[in-house]
């Protein structure tokens, strides 16, 4: 993609109008290993009800850390990757010089899932995949019918959208927005929400009379990922769109798309679907 699209994002985060997923994801690398990227394939092929992806291509909308990117090819697919922060974009790279260097059935690049321009050129791949990331590009609704694109005939398309939860989404616009707005912010957020969260889930774990150490160290069996760098994606992951699971469904039936898999929360969480074309 051109430096046109690193510029723009460059001028977003110096304004406060986007938080750098990028370098949260880039010191979540530190912390990946087998284990993870294990768990990453497992919920990927229980998601895509497939053994492998041999003979298929795989498009990675908003790749960020690169790791279900990995795993696609490690299941046979010729993948795509690419995202709106170049630091996201580097990640991925990182990714294949450890696993697939020199690997020319894995493409990775900058780009923007807001420009249809981009989008068109891209082709029509087997499987679209879009986790957590269409709700944080400012533009949620033209990045969800963007996406549509590239999903040939029989394809399926995976995305992830958090839920809405009327005002409390409201009240977490709000809270992203102040973390992002600069150094006071960030510390501020941290310094009120880390220790709630960490509070909240040891007072939960008593309850039920869980280990509350085994809430960090069995995390990693959800995708593969990082609570603590889970918690900071969220804290200042703006900008930030919500949508029920009915407004999804109905808004990619219209489109021609049939769902195949659901999961739903009812909490702050991502409502997953999988769609065919």
């Amino acid at each position: 993609m051109t430096s046109d699209s690193g510029a723009q994002h460059s001028k977003e985060v110096q304004e406060g109008e986007r938080f750098e997923f990028g370098k949260n994801w880039n010191k979540f690398l530190s912390v990946l290993n087998d284990k993870r990227i294990e768990e990453a394939e497992r919920s990927l092929k229980e998601m895509l009800q497939v053994n492998d992806l041999k003979g298929r291509s795989f498009l990675d909308i908003g790749s960020g850390s690169g790791l279900f990117s990995l795993v696609a090819r490690r299941l046979g697919a010729r993948v795509h990757s690419f995202d709106y922060d170049p630091n996201s974009a580097a990640c991925a790279v990182e990714l294949r010089r450890r696993y697939f260097p020199d690997d020319s059935d894995w493409m990775i690049e900058q780009g923007s899932v807001l420009d249809k321009d981009y989008i068109k050129s891209l082709g029509e791949f087997d499987i679209v995949y879009s986790w957590g990331v269409l709700h944080h590009t400012g533009d949620m609704w033209n990045a969800l019918d963007n996406a549509r694109i590239p999903v040939r005939d029989g394809g399926l398309l995976f995305i992830a959208i958090y839920n809405d939860q009327g005002m409390k989404s409201d009240l977490w616009v709000k809270i992203k927005k102040a973390y992002c707005s600069g150094v006071i912010g960030k510390s501020a957020i941290v310094a009120v929400f880390i220790p709630i969260f960490i509070l909240y889930g040891f007072i939960i774990d008593l309850i039920r009379m869980n280990n509350p150490i085994k809430r960090y160290s069995d995390y990693k069996n959800k995708r593969g990922m990082s609570i603590f760098y889970d918690w900071f994606d969220w804290l200042g992951g703006y900008p930030f769109e919500v949508a029920s699971s009915g407004e999804i469904f109905d808004f990619y039936f219209k489109r021609g798309f049939n769902l195949i898999k659901l999961v739903t929360t009812n909490g702050l969480g991502t409502n997953e679907f999988v769609f065919r074309k």
